[in-house]
């Protein structure tokens, strides 16, 4: 036992530290618990109090609780946040790397004397031999063991430092260890029990349920960055995260966003510790109002009041999407979770798992597509997020808080479905994932089916007349209902639960909504909007008009249209009615170039529609590109010009010859012109350049699929053609 503390003085230690006058949720349980020396494994939701369950213990106990903690930013976040409440500053104090010898003496200076109730360190830090050394020669009040999801490779923030911890801490000294975390499912909770050596501790699990928080996601199109401003626009004055999984992605919305007038900057691992906690004091204290960042940002971040975060690239998995989403309206008021969805950013993340090791690719792949299964359903966001947590939630108290339940989808009678997907679990005898479960049941071959004699199952083939997407909902589906379960030792198994079992003896009409395809969304779909409203969509007459004003212009130049403009420039120019060159140049894929030398027509047109329609003009829509563009395009653009080779390009900068075209053709979309005939008169023979430049040149509408087929698959080389198109668009558009 810990201390011997009576429930009405721990409300009057509450009172006396923190300056509130009742615990939240289990917050009290979970304090007495550890006081009376059990091990303790709280799993609490972003908002919940976490940090309370250890800290006021701390304070109450005598020595030191030793806090484990992954970040430098959030460890001097809660050290700050403790100094607040004691007047005495060395109250608490962290050990990490940021701190010099001086500094590191201070430290262990305040321990020893017995000022220090809570001392925060890295799990690299607990690692060293003299700290070890140092810590076994003081009173150590308990551990707590923070973001204890770290410890899983199943996790989203797995370190494996913190696998070490339990023989560190048994070597320092055996005391009751208190592990907490935001976010566990029924696996890492295991993980985070056996790692610790915890398996008898007393599990303290809060709801998951964060009722103030609105999740949607949308179609990621080319356009996902003016979306990002005109969202930030509507929610003037108020905080919000914006979450990218690259820095290089960081830096460029970060400018992109200050260039349109909104008190913005950058965060990553990237920076230096100064500018970190310079960038993170500025969002405290609303010097800015919006963080963009990599997940480096907002662990344990201690500000109630973001309103809305925002996901440029859909997170690794549903435990990194669920805490960082968690770290809107903390105080309990209006959070609003936005995500941009695209199949091709899962594909991305699934290149970054190769060469890794098979078991840590299997797990990468598992939660990756736990994540599709939630961005693609029509089911309730927030019913999917609970489940997967092992909580179940009445989806008809969402309130239409998620975009699926605001805006249902059409539903279809699935009870023939469901009863097919049962009876092929059970005839592959539960040993198989969902992938092949689908294989089967549409009936395509694989050396798997082959080898197992699954092709000559009665059910092989037998639903054959959807596809692979469809199956994969009623998988889902079945999976929230209860119908079949995932293995947790051999994660992603699928087996038919005791209700499923019942389900194929008596079956019974279940309505299963359809789903969303991302796959075929594009630029011109209308976008849905969040609670708070706006956004505007094209006039069509006026872009009708464009569109024929567009034709005759590439008639008179003897160019296919879309040289001149493209339909995702026409359609904006619909929404945003530029009448000045000015304004046309902020128009995506038009730039300087293209605005002097095709917009002239085009202004005086819109200009003259908007007269004679009396139409106020949406300027708080117009999105401006920054004005440098970025270090990697001004790289490029230098690099041509001084006629180095693009594989050299690609070769410096590490990028892939593909990425290098795709910023090619994007500088030149946008109307600056660059010759690369150096390179390509190196690369490609010239009777084939010419046949290429003749195909574009005829060609109506330009796709480099469209032109292989066309000029012979075998004979030419995507990589060929996509750099006459860039020397055609070069040379005839800008």
């Amino acid at each position: 036992m810990i201390e011997e503390i009576e429930t009405n003085s721990l409300t009057e230690s509450l009172q006396k530290y923190f300056g509130f006058s009742k615990f939240k949720g289990n917050q009290e349980a979970i304090i007495a618990n550890l006081l009376e020396g059990r091990d303790t494994f709280v799993i609490m939701p972003t908002g919940g109090g976490k940090s309370l369950c250890y800290q006021l213990p701390a304070l109450i106990c005598e020595g030191t609780a030793i806090v484990v903690s992954p970040l430098i930013a959030l460890m001097k976040n809660q050290v700050d946040a403790i100094r607040g409440f004691s007047a005495e500053d060395g109250v608490a104090h962290f050990l990490n790397s940021s701190l010099n010898k001086g500094e590191i003496a201070q430290v262990k200076k305040d321990i020893l004397s017995g000022k220090t109730k809570l001392l925060y360190v890295a799990p690299e830090s607990l690692n060293k031999q003299e700290n070890v050394e140092f810590l076994s020669e003081i009173k150590i009040s308990f551990y707590a063991i923070d973001e204890a999801h770290c410890i899983s490779e199943w996790g989203h923030d797995f370190r494996p430092e913190y696998r070490r911890l339990r023989p560190i801490m048994e070597q320092i000294g055996k005391r009751p260890v208190i592990a907490l975390t935001a976010t566990a499912t029924p696996k890492v909770q295991q993980d985070i029990q056996k790692n610790l050596g915890m398996i008898d501790a007393d599990l303290f699990k809060s709801s998951f349920n964060r009722e103030n928080l609105y999740y949607e996601i949308r179609p990621k199109g080319d356009n996902v960055v003016k979306d990002i401003v005109k969202y930030i626009r509507q929610q003037e004055g108020k905080s919000g995260i914006i979450y990218c999984l690259s820095r290089k992605k960081v830096e460029e919305l970060a400018e992109f966003l200050q260039v349109n007038g909104i008190k913005a900057l950058p965060y990553h691992a990237g920076l230096d510790a100064a500018t970190r906690a310079k960038t993170q004091d500025q969002f405290l204290m609303e010097e800015i109002h919006v963080i963009v960042a990599t997940i480096a940002f907002g662990m344990g971040i201690d500000k109630p009041d973001v309103r809305y975060v925002i996901h440029h690239d859909i997170p690794k998995s549903l435990e990194g999407y669920y805490q960082e989403t968690g770290r809107a309206g903390r105080d309990g008021g209006e959070g609003n979770c936005i995500t941009f969805y695209s199949y091709d950013d899962i594909e991305k993340l699934e290149k970054f798992l190769n060469g890794k090791p098979v078991a840590e690719q299997e797990i990468g792949k598992q939660l990756l597509q736990d994540v599709v299964s939630y961005a693609e359903s029509s089911m309730c966001r927030r019913k999917m997020l609970l489940h997967y947590f092992g909580e179940e939630f009445d989806d008809s108290k969402c309130g239409g808080n998620c975009d699926n339940c605001r805006n249902p989808k059409p539903k279809f009678e699935a009870q023939e479905e469901i009863l097919l997907l049962l009876q092929t679990i059970l005839a592959v005898k539960e040993k198989f994932k969902a992938k092949h479960i689908v294989n089967v049941l549409l009936g395509q071959s694989s050396s798997a089916i082959k080898s197992y004699k699954h092709d000559e199952l009665d059910v092989f083939g037998e639903g054959a007349d959807q596809d692979e997407k469809f199956w994969n909902t009623i998988i889902r589906h079945c999976l929230i209902m209860g119908l079949i379960t995932k293995d947790i030792e051999n994660y992603g198994l699928l087996k038919v639960s005791k209700t499923g079992k019942e389900f194929i003896k008596k079956p019974y009409q279940v309505m299963v909504a359809k789903e969303q395809d991302f796959d075929k969304t594009n630029d011109d779909e209308e976008v849905s909007q969040p609670s708070s409203g706006g956004g505007g969509t094209a006039d069509e007459a006026l872009f009708n008009m464009l569109k024929d004003l567009r034709k005759k212009v590439a008639k008179k130049e003897n160019l296919p249209p879309y040289v001149i403009f493209q339909d995702t420039s026409l359609e904006e120019m619909a929404t945003s009615y530029p009448i000045t060159l000015d304004e046309l140049k902020n128009i995506s894929g038009v730039g300087a170039g293209k605005a002097a030398k095709f917009g002239k027509p085009f202004i005086e047109l819109i200009a003259k529609y908007v007269e004679e329609n009396e139409i106020e003009r949406p300027q708080d829509l117009v999105v401006k590109s920054p004005v440098n563009k970025s270090g990697l395009k001004v790289y490029i653009i230098q690099s041509i010009d001084r006629k180095v080779p693009l594989d050299a390009i690609a070769e410096a900068k590490g990028i892939e010859m593909d990425e290098l075209l795709n910023e090619i053709e994007s500088i030149v979309h946008s109307g600056t012109k660059v010759n690369i005939k150096y390179f390509i008169d190196e690369v490609i023979d010239e009777d084939k350049q010419e046949e290429i430049y003749e195909y574009i040149r005829e060609t109506e509408h330009f796709d480099v699929d469209e032109a292989l087929k066309a000029l012979g698959e075998n004979d030419y080389l995507p990589e060929e053609i996509r750099l006459m198109h860039i020397k055609f668009m070069s040379e005839m558009g800008n």
